[in-house]
């Protein structure tokens, strides 16, 4: 009695799975594609900034030195966005949007942002009627102190001053600090 009663019972189970298959992998491919908020080996979010800390760093084509160096940059406080985590290494993007693999130990936290292009105005307050402070050209590189939604506040050599968020690389779009 047992085995009949179970043998009716299987494909009312194997039923159930099949019609909550659909459901199981829709949910899963959702949450596939949000991002989780600390993905990455150090916890941290990502994308996010960071900048170069050395006089001389080498990007890497994948996450170890075994990799073939794909660039060499000379410049520290050049801005990166972090994209991925392995372990000690860092995937990132320069203003260019070159990628490739950087040793964490390389990298800080500290925010720069870089210039994007031309002569860029940038102003007292952020509003486009404030008076200019200084201009500066493309490539140059100065310590982001905040962002509001569309401006963002640069220190560059002792003077603090306002610039379109349009102006530089080194704040995600909606980022606000």
């Amino acid at each position: 009695m047992c085995y009949t009663w179970a043998m009716k019972l299987i494909p009312c189970l194997l039923l159930l799975l099949i019609l909550a298959a659909p459901a199981a992998l829709g949910a899963k491919a959702a949450n596939q594609g949000a991002k989780p908020k600390h993905p990455g080996a150090s916890g941290l979010a990502t994308p996010r900034f960071v900048s170069l800390t050395a006089e001389k760093v080498h990007m890497r084509a994948g996450p170890g030195v075994r990799y073939p160096i794909t660039w060499v940059y000379k410049r520290p406080g050049t801005p990166f966005m972090v994209m991925a985590e392995h372990e000690y290494w860092r995937k990132v993007q320069d203003m260019e949007g070159a990628e490739g693999w950087i040793h964490r130990s390389l990298l800080s936290g500290r925010r720069t942002a870089v210039i994007r292009a031309g002569i860029t105005e940038l102003r007292k307050l952020p509003d486009a009627t404030s008076p200019i402070v200084l201009r500066a050209e493309a490539g140059v590189i100065g310590k982001l102190l905040a962002c509001t939604k569309s401006w963002c506040q640069l220190d560059l050599k002792d003077t603090n001053a306002w610039l379109p968020r349009a102006a530089i690389f080194g704040a995600l779009p909606n980022e606000q600090f």
